[in-house]
């Protein structure tokens, strides 16, 4: 691969254009081993504080259980961080996280308390009818992986979907930030799909103006929706209905 400063950041490439070696055929144990780099990753590069920081203005106290769902919850470790964050906070949660791999659903039930009470689904979130109805739904690092026509109907789905409101916590496209994670990844030696995936999923990664267009497209009210940078590397699209 080239290094970042010859390649050109000024737009978005196509997942199709340019692949991610975790998107591809691979055994259980690369994935795994992808996956636990990724939770160090957003441990490393805090990661999860952009959507525990969306999520502050839920109050404790409530008679049900809010529905959180996670779209793309890879090995689940941001469903363990709400998990965590509500129990120090006294919300009442059910959490699920949805994966279109199969594998996911295996390593995060691996790596989960089962005490946590998560339920890992294996699905299309755009056809997952869940018989309790859904209050939330976050997605980390997910929509970097999609075309842009699945970005529209994924923010069509959380749009119909999620009673309370939704947020999308992904990458921003920066050569800076790009080259800041691969010298990061490099020196922690996390795992080779982790060091390739990474610069690729930068040159995939949005900036504000990306997500003003998908807003639109997706009928989505500009001025209904956030769209926030979070040091490093994040950019995040949220709203609360």
């Amino acid at each position: 691969m080239r290094s970042s400063a010859e390649i050109d950041f000024s737009g978005r490439v196509s997942p199709r254009e340019l692949p991610e070696l975790m998107d591809g055929d691979c055994s259980y144990e690369d994935f795994r081993g992808c996956l636990r780099s990724l939770e160090q990753v957003n441990r490393w590069l805090l990661g999860y504080r952009p959507t525990l920081a969306w999520l502050k203005p839920l109050a404790p106290g409530l008679r049900d259980p809010l529905h959180i769902v996670d779209v793309g919850s890879g090995g689940g470790d941001l469903l363990r961080q709400i998990a965590g964050w509500a129990r120090r906070r006294g919300i009442a949660v059910q959490l699920t996280g949805i994966d279109l791999n199969p594998y996911a659903a295996r390593a995060a039930a691996e790596s989960t308390p089962k005490e946590l009470g998560i339920a890992w689904v294996t699905g299309d979130a755009l056809a997952y009818r869940p018989e309790k109805p859904v209050d939330i739904v976050v997605s980390s690092l997910m929509a970097h992986h999609l075309e842009d026509e699945e970005i529209i109907a994924l923010l069509r789905w959380m749009e119909a979907t999620a009673q309370a409101g939704w947020i999308i916590n992904d990458l921003e496209r920066s050569e800076r930030t790009c080259r800041m994670f691969g010298w990061v990844a490099s020196v922690l030696g996390w795992h080779r799909f982790v060091r390739h995936d990474g610069p690729v999923s930068f040159r995939r990664a949005f900036r504000k103006e990306d997500w003003v267009r998908l807003l639109a497209a997706a009928d989505v009210p500009r001025e209904t929706a956030t769209v926030e940078h979070w040091r490093p590397g994040r950019l995040c699209v949220g709203r609360w209905k």
